[in-house]
């Protein structure tokens, strides 16, 4: 039988008195400086002496602090740390809380200053959003199986291809993230290479790229001559996009102070670009026309600012606005698209200009696969490059 009653407990709480009273066989009552009452059991194991809590009082009683220390005595006689046992058992209990759902948002909230740019963090919501939530988003992260895996890509695997692929890769980022951080075993059930490789399709057996539909070069200076009828912001930034033969987000981002209008330069940022190295783009005469006749609107850093004066137009502008001239998938006019104008771009240097391959690809800011060319040519070609975008802009313009 214990040392204390309940009524001494109850005294020894409302008196507050700072100390340990013992109760017997390591169950001590303890109260704080502060007044705060709670139960410790002491306890030896391998000549080291250890104090675990066993909860506060009155929440937990007497008789209950009783029950518990004599549970944990029996661990200490079987030679097992009551202390660790329970913290391995609320490391379970967290990996059970933990769920696909919840680990994605860490990992995002990890690696999100890491990424180039708020778009990316944007996609990876959206689809995993779309994707991966609805199949298995509440499933416990240790849980996720190949099968699961598996219930999530084959609906879109041959329809959507490029997307089931970025779904894959992204899940398999993830459930590796969830093994390092002690969630789930080390087998991923979403790794490509030897796994799923062998269960499903091969990506370039279902689908060929779909290249971007591209306006025909001889076509483009007819089309450019519409475009200027217009004056939304949507038609400025559509004739500068074709001018620079720059990609659409390079275009929409685009701030004031990455624009030297005396020295006809345009620097953009690594950050923004898809070879995350900075990329400089001659203007042209009709190019530096164009930028000098555009407002520079208070409040706003960006060129082609969208109806929130404090952020760019919105991804979808030039798309729509070329729907509503009757170009775009399934148009009257032509199944062209903004960025297809790179296209056009590339191959009225191939047909029409002398111009070596590689000037048009700098000026496409496209990565060079060569390593030994890459290596070799340092340089941006810089001053070849305006000479080819101002023949261009007189083609085109």
């Amino acid at each position: 039988m214990g040392k204390l009653t309940s009524k001494t407990v109850q005294k020894l709480a409302k008196e507050g008195k700072k100390g340990s009273t013992g109760d017997g066989q390591g169950l001590y009552l303890q109260i704080t400086v502060g007044g705060s009452v709670s139960w410790i059991y002491r306890f030896k194991l391998k000549g080291k002496q250890r104090y675990m809590g066993l909860g506060t009082y009155p929440g937990v009683s007497l008789s209950e602090a009783r029950e518990l220390a004599a549970d944990n005595r029996k661990m200490v006689k079987q030679g097992i740390d009551p202390l660790e046992a329970r913290l391995e058992e609320e490391k379970e209990a967290q990996k059970e809380a933990v769920t696909f759902t919840s680990c994605a948002a860490r990992f995002i909230k990890a690696h999100r200053r890491s990424w180039r740019n708020g778009k990316h963090a944007r996609q990876w919501v959206s689809t995993l959003k779309t994707y991966v939530r609805p199949k298995m988003g509440k499933k416990p992260i240790e849980d996720i199986s190949t099968q699961d895996v598996l219930e999530v890509l084959k609906p879109i695997w041959a329809n959507k291809n490029e997307t089931a692929k970025r779904v894959q890769g992204r899940v398999e980022n993830i459930l590796d993230y969830a093994a390092a951080h002690g969630y789930r075993d080390p087998v991923n059930p979403a790794r490509w290479r030897g796994h799923l490789d062998k269960l499903l399709a091969k990506p370039s057996r279902i689908q060929k790229v779909n290249h971007h539909p591209a306006m025909p070069y001889d076509d483009v200076a007819d089309f450019m001559a519409s475009v200027q009828q217009y004056s939304s912001m949507s038609s400025k930034a559509l004739l500068f996009l074709i001018l620079t033969a720059t990609r659409t987000s390079e275009v929409l981002n685009a701030e004031w102070n990455e624009i030297d209008l005396a020295n006809a330069t345009w620097a953009i940022p690594a950050d923004r670009m898809k070879t995350n190295r900075e990329h400089r783009v001659p203007l042209s005469k009709q190019a530096l026309s164009l930028l000098s006749n555009l407002p520079r609107l208070k409040g706003s850093k960006y060129v082609f600012p969208g109806m929130k004066h404090a952020r760019p137009l919105s991804n979808m502008a030039l798309l729509q606005f070329m729907r509503g001239m009757g170009y775009g998938p399934n148009g009257e006019k032509g199944n062209y698209v903004p960025h297809g104008f790179r296209s056009s771009f590339r191959d009225w240097t191939g047909e029409v200009t002398s111009y070596p391959r590689d000037v048009a690809e700098m000026a496409l800011a496209h990565a060079i696969e060569n390593k030994v060319e890459a290596a070799y040519r340092r340089g941006d070609l810089f001053e070849k490059r305006r000479a080819m975008m101002q023949e261009w802009a007189d083609y085109v313009m």
